[in-house]
């Protein structure tokens, strides 16, 4: 632009789709003020990777708004809203409009399927995800490919179906990945089933031993009924083979600029602040019920000591930091590499209702949207 060069489709595609990495919305929100004023603005696929960067920025009005504005919508369009209603947990919201697809006579693709289940997997609407993949076959003539059964096995898992989904994952028509068998070790830690959750852990490292999450999943599962001696053993393991956990990390965005805080660092120039409101939140939130959930500690400590460490949590220590960094009421965004544990999300939800401030947290997996 300096240099006078007009942008192209194929720039204003690349410059979204890096905005879209970046997850930094100021950024993205200045490129669509530049396509707004283009040629561009219309352009359906333009239009398509708008929608997409607004989702991964958790910016659901924005994304829909655009939407609404395309004029001549196809498969490609239908499927990145739906996908934004499916990675923010509004799974409801996402299988209304994938009726109104098909009631305007645009047929879906198996990616539409993919975002639907997994739509259907995040809000827990077993009926609902269940009867979509049958008729992906039945209805539509689209085989289910093996991420769309891990959907299914996903919302087994989580209704705490077992049983049933690992039966699902042992008659698939195709031999099945570690990604599979790592959703249903996920849902033998959350319902407490050790020892399926062991007999899953096995095949996944079959698989892959390189892999750390059946090992963390393992020893989770493990530490949370208090079988220490087997969390040891789930250690040396890893350390024998020489496989490491990846360190928690969140960003969150201040003026314009991307802060970074890794799970236990106190290196950071405001620590003292950002602890000392971590304090001061801890107490007003346990006067309004929160009780800290010290299973997710892997360490054989007394619960003090846990929940000392609780506080250390990165998507913690980011949202201490934008509370204290930025004015009453602005929304906080944060984005972790990891999933979020049950303990952050209840913490999360208390200091939404406390401070009165919405706070949009992106995991591995999906959205997590708190409100007051």
């Amino acid at each position: 632009q300096l240099e006078r060069v007009k942008p192209n489709k194929i720039t204003f595609l690349n410059v979204i789709d890096a905005c879209s990495s970046l997850a930094t919305p100021s950024e993205g929100k200045e490129i669509h003020s530049s396509i707004t004023e283009s040629e561009f603005c219309s352009d359906v696929a333009v239009a398509t990777a708008l929608v997409n960067m607004y989702g991964k920025f958790g910016c659901l009005d924005d994304a829909r708004g655009v939407f609404d504005m395309i004029r001549q919508r196809d498969v490609i369009s239908w499927t990145a809203m739906i996908a934004v209603y499916a990675q923010n947990g509004h799974g409801i919201e996402a299988l209304e409009l994938f009726r109104r697809m098909q009631l305007e006579g645009v047929k879906p693709n198996d990616i539409t399927f993919l975002n639907v289940l997994s739509g259907c997997s995040h809000a827990g609407l077993l009926d609902e995800g269940y009867c979509n993949f049958i008729s992906m076959n039945s209805e539509h003539g689209i085989q289910p490919t093996e991420q769309h059964y891990g959907c299914i096995i996903d919302l087994l898992g989580r209704a705490g179906q077992l049983n049933e989904a690992e039966g699902l994952i042992n008659g698939m028509p195709f031999e099945p990945d570690s990604l599979v068998w790592i959703s249903l070790l996920g849902a033998c830690r959350t319902h407490v089933d050790t020892k399926r959750g062991a007999r899953a852990a096995e095949h996944v490292l079959e698989l892959d031993t390189r892999n750390a999450a059946p090992y963390i999943l393992l020893s989770n599962m493990y530490a949370g009924t208090g079988r220490w001696e087997n969390v040891v053993r789930v250690r040396n393991v890893m350390k024998t083979r020489g496989v490491k956990k990846m360190p928690g990390h969140s960003y969150i965005e201040v003026k314009s600029r991307v802060h970074r805080f890794v799970a236990g660092d106190i290196s950071h120039r405001q620590i003292e602040e950002i602890l000392a409101r971590l304090q001061w939140l801890n107490r007003e939130m346990k006067m309004a019920g929160y009780v800290p959930d010290t299973r997710v500690v892997l360490c054989n400590v007394q619960e003090e000591g846990k929940e000392t460490m609780l506080c250390y949590h990165s998507e913690k220590l980011a949202i201490s930091f934008g509370l204290i960094s930025t004015f009453p009421g602005t929304p906080l965004r944060i984005i972790k590499n990891l999933r979020v544990c049950s303990d952050c999300h209840s913490f999360t939800k208390f200091i939404s209702n406390l401070v009165q401030r919405k706070i949009i947290v992106r995991d591995a997996r999906r959205f997590h949207h708190f409100e007051h």
